[in-house]
């Protein structure tokens, strides 16, 4: 087995798969009010399995990054198909981005013209009638009046193929160990450039494999690396290890996500870590096979 600073990494893959994604933009008046906005919109967004998009913050913006000159945020979703998207992200700045105080919402990424969602177009209706359109460089936008002024909102925006379910397991010594590890590596792959960690502060407690013994449960817990059931079930711990974190994230192509797993896998490799691996369902789930050590390249040691 290879290893990262004296931690053993397994030979393995992670399984990710393809799904539509889109960037939203959002500006406020200040950082503080783009960033409120920001969350409430991404929220209840970590999986898939029970949510209607994958969705987080991958950056936030200053005033010279945005297109009108504010604080911004910007907002990474992704679903399976455009229609899944286009209602996720309507929706959601619908209820969470709309209803936020000095608002405006634009448009991240180029995209394929013919690829696009509509959400300004879409929410124009709220106007009432009084709705404005305004064609600037090819670009429609629509201003709503609102109670604090208007709201400003880009009427198609742009989507890509991007990469979902990058992810590896940190297996610790204790909680203590295993959370300050994943925490490092959440804060090293939350700076690669277009890529999102949906999950509550990038971190899953709750790994789950496919299926159920309850019928009509897609997910459950995977037991295999639950340290309370060791002893009763085929269990994937080694010895010393009492507790297990993953880290899951979405990025808007292969690259990204390539170099997520890279950074993260690195920084986790610390003090009191026993394990790093990632999880698989043997090829079946996605096309994209992350393979731990081809990834990792140099700064990997025999061990």
């Amino acid at each position: 087995m290879l290893t990262v600073n004296s931690v053993p990494v397994e030979d393995t893959f992670a399984e990710a798969f393809p799904m539509t994604a889109a960037r939203v933009v959002v500006t406020a008046e200040t950082a503080g009010w783009a960033r409120t906005a920001g969350q409430t919109a991404t929220g209840y967004a970590s999986s898939v399995i029970g949510c209607d998009a994958e969705a987080g913050i991958e950056r936030e913006l200053t005033a010279d990054e945005t297109p009108d000159g504010r604080p911004g945020v910007a907002l990474l979703f992704f679903a399976f198909s455009r229609d899944a998207l286009q209602k996720a992200v309507a929706n959601r700045v619908a209820q969470c981005v709309l209803t936020c105080a000095t608002t405006a919402c634009y448009n991240g990424l180029a995209g394929d013209p013919g690829k696009t969602i509509k959400v300004g177009g879409n929410l124009r209706y709220f106007g009432d009638g009084w709705q404005i359109s305004k064609l600037l460089a090819g670009r429609r936008y629509w201003r709503m009046p609102t109670m604090d002024g208007e709201f400003l909102c880009e009427d198609v925006f742009g989507t890509v193929k991007g990469v979902a379910g990058g992810n590896f397991l940190v297996l610790g010594e204790t909680q203590a160990a295993a959370l300050a590890a994943t925490e490092a590596a959440v804060a090293a792959v939350r700076r690669v450039p277009g890529v999102i960690t949906p999950f509550p502060g990038g971190v899953v407690r709750s790994g789950s494999k496919v299926g159920s013994k309850y019928k009509g449960l897609k997910a459950s817990t995977n037991d295999a690396y639950c340290p309370t059931l060791r002893g009763l079930v085929e269990s994937a711990l080694p010895a010393q290890a009492n507790a297990v974190y993953e880290v899951v994230f979405d990025g808007l192509d292969l690259a990204a996500v390539e170099e997520a797993t890279r950074v993260g896998v690195r920084a986790a490799c610390r003090p009191g870590v026993v394990r790093v691996t990632a999880g698989n369902y043997g090829g079946k789930l996605g096309p994209f096979h992350l393979h731990l050590h081809r990834l990792l390249g140099d700064g990997v040691s025999g061990g």
